[in-house]
């Protein structure tokens, strides 16, 4: 049993079996009935899982088999918001594979058109299989989210050790855990800042910053971190750049404290998501049809 989301053409034979009844259903019918007759082993995390523009991606990928299906001539829409199989989707008995559908569909002929327009530099049925145009969307913009990522670790491995602990104050308070105390830059018995939760400051985070190359964050670490929480405070969060060792992440887990360990992977993950040190360099627009527009047609 394939345990993955379906890819768009995954979903072109559940789509025609469910219509193959000869009934007109609305979308979101057809969307929940080929999700439960075919797909309902996925797990929920699957089921929710959401393309980079907010959609839930198995809804999105059946509405691009949908899509193709349509331009295939193998179902059309019959009326606003509701789909119906053609007699050439009725006729269609054996199973529909993606290179005839995209044959049918005249998608190969948009390609062409785009190449010989200087729009492309090549561009083949095999780069086309198993992606819809949404699922190229979202793999040029985690391609993108990456590097931006890799950039920013290097950026905070090199930036001065004090300004980083700054940062990292600056992510929580974004992040909506309150005001912050930077404390002294000597002597602070390993406490780099302190977030009150509340105005008065009767709850506290304890924060530790580390800002590693190579070195992981170790025990000992974990445990002069606790040390220096004293009785002041049960939470803590401790930051690092690198990673930390089995031990460190034993001792944190095992504590009687409440400690948070961020590594530099979770670190660049929570300052993209809070745009932290970075900026939105572009935005783009995905526009589909109106259909209200043209309902008293």
């Amino acid at each position: 049993m394939n345990l993955e989301i379906p890819k768009f053409h995954e979903t072109f034979n559940p789509i025609l079996e469910v219509l193959s009844n000869g009934e007109t259903i609305h979308t979101r019918v057809l969307q929940s009935l080929v999700i439960k007759k075919y797909f309902s082993h996925l797990s929920e995390e699957q089921l929710l899982e959401k393309t980079k523009t907010g959609e839930i991606l198995i809804n999105n990928r059946i509405a691009w088999g949908k899509s193709y299906l349509k331009k295939g001539g193998y179902i059309f829409y019959p009326e606003r918001g509701n789909v119906r199989i053609t007699e050439k989707g009725l006729k269609q008995k054996s199973e529909l594979t993606l290179k005839n559908a995209v044959e049918d569909s005249g998608i190969l002929n948009f390609y062409s058109d785009e190449i010989s327009k200087g729009n492309s530099d090549k561009v083949t049925f095999k780069d086309i299989v198993n992606s819809s145009p949404q699922d190229l969307i979202d793999k040029g913009f985690s391609q993108i989210e990456r590097e931006v990522k890799s950039e920013l670790l290097e950026k905070l491995k090199k930036i001065d050790p004090y300004f980083f602990e700054k940062v990292i104050l600056i992510l929580l308070k974004k992040m909506g855990y309150g005001e912050f105390i930077e404390t002294s830059k000597s002597g602070d018995g390993g406490i780099d800042g302190i977030i009150n939760e509340d105005k008065l400051g009767l709850d506290k985070i304890y924060i530790q910053a580390k800002r590693f190359n190579e070195n992981k964050v170790r025990e000992k670490d974990i445990r002069n971190f606790i040390g220096a929480m004293s009785g002041d405070t049960n939470k803590g969060v401790f930051v690092t750049t690198s990673l930390f060792d089995n031990g460190a992440i034993e001792k944190a887990k095992n504590a009687h404290h409440k400690i948070i360990l961020i590594d530099g992977n979770k670190l660049v993950d929570l300052m993209h998501e809070y745009n932290v040190g970075i900026q939105i360099k572009a935005t783009y627009e995905i526009k589909q049809l109106d259909e209200d527009f043209f309902e008293d047609q």
